[in-house]
Order: structure tokens, then sequence, then C-alpha cells
């Protein structure tokens, strides 16, 4: 298993996730453009708010996973099963390259 390409796949989607976790945290809080004053339109930039903090969510836990799978290279134990000890699978970890749990584990 290349580890050192892995580490850069996870690198470089840290970096996109990062950049728009930023984005969207900057645009919720209009730090950038202050709420329409008009009601209506305000109630509208408030749906898309949550939606994008919605997404910021998805984006934080990926990062979590990120962090893990890269810590687990820091360490040597990339591809080992956080719950069985066991080599994931590396197809699934291609796929996957944030995976910590073997597909046994998974399900």
């Amino acid at each position: 298993m290349n580890t050192e390409a892995i580490r850069d796949r996870l690198v470089a989607r840290q970096k996109v996730l990062l950049e728009r976790a930023n984005k969207v945290e900057r645009d919720a809080s209009h730090r950038d453009a202050p709420l329409s004053a008009d009601f209506a339109e305000q109630a509208t930039e408030r749906e898309n708010d949550d939606v994008l903090l919605a997404l910021g969510d998805e984006w934080h836990h990926e990062l979590q996973d990120i962090d893990h799978a890269l810590d687990k290279l820091e360490h040597g134990t990339y591809g080992e099963c956080d719950t069985c000890g066991e080599s994931i699978n590396a197809a699934r970890l291609e796929a996957i390259p944030t995976a910590h749990q073997c597909m046994m584990c998974a399900d």
C-alpha cells in the first residue's frame, strides 16, 4: 500500500474541506454581506444559512475522519480496524481512505 499517496490524497481533501468550511462560516455569519433589509428575503437567506450549516456539519465529520486517518498513518496503524485490529481490505481503503473499520465490523 502506497501510504505516501494516501497521505497526499487525504491532505488534499482536507485542504478543500477547510476552504469550503471557512467560506460557509463566513457566508452563514454574513461577515462579508449583511442580511437583506427585506423580511421575506431575510427568511430565504436564513433558510440558505441552514443548508450551508448542515453542509458544514458534514464536512466537519469528514475532516475528523481525515484527521483520524492521518493520525493512523503517522503511528503506523493505518489499515488496521479500530474495532477488531484486523487488516482493512486494500480495495476498501482505496475507495474510502478514511475507513477505520473492516467490512465485518462496519456491518
